[in-house]
């Protein structure tokens, strides 16, 4: 009970972005963790299949109707989100580094931690 009373609590006072934020950060932090680990292949699967879970819905966001993010922003949201789709299968062929990934991750945090603060 007390879980689900703070799971309240925090949707109500998350703002669209920084539930984003949140999320990105967990996901990249486990993908952080796995390339520490030295993790290749399948074994990423998990933090992975999150990632690219993450950027399907962000990119299905943008390529809606009524999406109030400026054209431009939304066409390059989409461009992103397909790119980590085709990477995240060369990482787990293990053809490229998890870095990449990782990289753009932290790329979008600071934007959405710039846009935070500016709030």
């Amino acid at each position: 009970m007390t879980l689900n009373a703070y799971r309240s609590a925090v949707s109500r006072a998350e703002t669209p972005r920084s539930t984003e934020y949140r999320l990105m950060s967990e996901i990249t932090g486990e993908m952080m963790e796995a390339e520490a680990a030295g993790l290749k292949g399948a074994l990423l699967m998990q933090p992975l299949h999150r990632n690219r879970e993450m950027w399907s819905a962000f990119a299905t966001d943008c390529g809606a109707r009524g999406n109030g993010l400026p054209i431009a922003l939304r066409a390059q949201i989409i461009s992103l989100g397909l790119w980590v789709e085709r990477f995240t299968s060369e990482v787990m062929s293990g053809r490229e580094p998890i870095g990449e990934l990782i990289a753009i991750n932290r790329t979008i945090m600071e934007g959405l931690r710039a846009e935070r603060m500016a709030a």
